[in-house]
């Protein structure tokens, strides 16, 4: 007999029927089968249970990807626990209050992890440690673990509704906020993104995203639903990754927009096989149009927006064949769109009084469908805020067109307000990198005393060339309204990044604001 998943867990139990001798995962030289991997999964769910874990009960990973990460994951898909993925760049002083708010009873961490989860074992909460490496005194093996626990069926079972995941967010608005994410969201989500991009069974899908955040691991269940291979990657090493797309001939892959850039400034680029590649998804952060355009010419027309984010986890998808360069002016002013939403989710942009917004029209993006979260982990009131009225107040501000493409102006937080007049970011950034001299642009708003705000654009050179702050406020003068323009730029070296790739404003904000009691005006 075979299983209609209602659960995550489902997933792996009925690719292991249908197909048993398939390769699952490659990594690192590992090619586990899918009914090899589901014995790992069985095995190792066997165990913890075994050690006390019970449904509902969390347990936190300390890992970068690896194949035990899918293993350690798929124990909450098939059992009912929660999985708190732990972000690996977190410092110990920030890891602690994360621990000390969901309460995991066990802590599966990577060996070179072991400063961090020692610094942990303060935490009462944690009962239990489990290394990726070789045992300690106080943490035992992970394999050893694993092949203590039984090859039968968990004796628990979770339910559509029970939380699988909690993924605290990046926090650059403030305290981390854990988000429940339930098999029902999570595995609605995968079939949607599966259709979205048009996944095969026979994909070949390489993924560098890392595991501790939603946009990898979906991208790894959008392909596994339908029983495709996934090719995983530790860290982001652009030789590496085009190498093993012409060698394993890779068929899709998922990156964030600086990845595309790393990879088309890769040496040799243009002389690795890239014709397998039948389609590249990007998401966590818009791509600017003039590099898009560019990864079009490298790449050929096979890119695929998805817009969402950890608390809704697809919103709108701008398909590959809506990708339009040489189209029609309003196709073309499309690359800069998220796309068309979803099949089953609703989007609307609203006003400060929640009316809806006009056609062309900037206010927030709000959006309703079953990919949303459960809530916050222990936060009632942010819940309550965030998915008030039942639809996730997203915190992005943006507008359709007249065909219900959206276009993502801005995050609420990061728009610039200067002499009254609202300045999105994105339009100064988008400005700032059609300039020949410019690799990355981000715009931030800084004190101004008599305009509250002015634009600061902190700007990357592309290797061997040169510009002037006068010379690059000229330029976009000449594509957006002056008033918009950058009123002053600081060169740098490099731009503050979070792990998925997005500009930390936050970050590159606080030292302009340092003295002002405020970091916005």
């Amino acid at each position: 007999m075979t299983i209609a998943p209602s659960t995550v867990g489902d997933v792996i139990e009925r690719n292991a029927r249908l197909f048993p001798s398939k390769t699952a995962v490659v990594f690192e030289g590992k090619r586990p089968t899918f009914a090899e991997f589901a014995t790992r999964v069985r095995k190792l769910s066997n165990a913890l249970c075994d050690g006390g874990l019970k449904r509902g009960m969390r347990f936190a990973i300390l890992a970068q990807n690896c194949l035990e990460y899918f293993e350690a994951v798929g124990t909450a898909e098939t059992t009912g626990f929660i999985a708190v993925t732990l972000n690996w760049r977190l410092a110990p002083a920030e890891l602690a209050p994360i621990v000390e708010d969901c309460t995991p009873t066990v802590l599966i961490f990577e060996e070179r992890f072991r400063a961090q989860a020692e610094t942990l074992r303060s935490q009462a909460c944690i009962e239990r440690f489990i290394v990726i490496g070789a045992a300690t005194d106080w943490a035992e093996s992970y394999e050893a673990v694993l092949a203590s626990g039984a090859d039968v069926p968990p004796r628990f079972r979770p339910e559509p509704a029970d939380t699988v995941y909690l993924i605290y967010t990046s926090g650059t608005t403030g305290k981390p906020k854990g988000v429940e994410l339930s098999h029902r969201a999570i595995l609605s989500s995968a079939v949607m993104n599966s259709w979205g991009v048009g996944a095969w069974t026979s994909d070949r899908m390489l993924i560098v995203m890392p595991l501790f955040h939603i946009g990898g691991k979906i991208c790894e269940l959008c392909f596994h639903v339908i029983g495709a291979t996934i090719y995983l990657h530790r860290v982001f090493d652009p030789v590496a990754i085009l190498r093993q797309i012409e060698e394993e001939r890779i068929t899709t892959a998922h990156f964030a927009p600086i990845m595309v850039r790393g990879l088309l400034d890769a040496p040799g680029f243009k002389d690795f096989r890239k014709d397998s590649l039948r389609a590249i998804i990007y998401a966590s952060a818009p791509m600017a149009v003039t590099l898009l355009r560019e990864a079009i010419a490298g790449f050929g027309l096979i890119f695929n927006q998805v817009y969402g984010m950890t608390e809704c986890v697809v919103g709108s998808v701008l398909h590959a064949h809506q990708h339009l360069p040489d189209g029609t002016p309003a196709e073309v002013s499309r690359l800069a769109s998220a796309g068309q939403p979803f099949f089953d989710h609703e989007v609307k942009v609203v006003r400060a009084d929640d009316t809806e917004c006009a056609t062309g029209e900037i206010g927030e993006i709000l959006i309703r469908g079953p990919s949303l979260m459960t809530g916050y982990w222990n936060n009632r009131a942010a819940s309550d805020e965030t998915l008030r009225g039942g639809w996730m107040h997203t915190g992005d501000m943006g507008y359709f067109d007249d065909e219900c493409f959206l276009f993502v102006a801005d995050r609420k937080k990061d728009m610039i307000v200067s002499g009254g007049e609202n300045i999105y970011s994105r339009e100064v950034e988008e400005a700032l990198v059609t300039h020949p001299a410019v690799e990355h642009a981000a715009a931030i708003g800084v004190p101004d005393a008599r305009w509250g705000e002015s634009v600061k654009a902190c700007v990357v050179l592309r290797p061997g060339h040169a510009t002037t702050e006068a010379e690059l406020i000229e330029h976009c003068r000449s594509l957006i309204a002056s008033y918009k323009k950058p009123r002053s730029v600081d060169f740098v070296d490099a731009l503050p990044r979070l792990f998925n790739g997005k500009v930390d404003k936050k970050t590159l904000r606080a030292e302009y604001w340092k003295g002002q009691g405020r970091g916005v005006s």
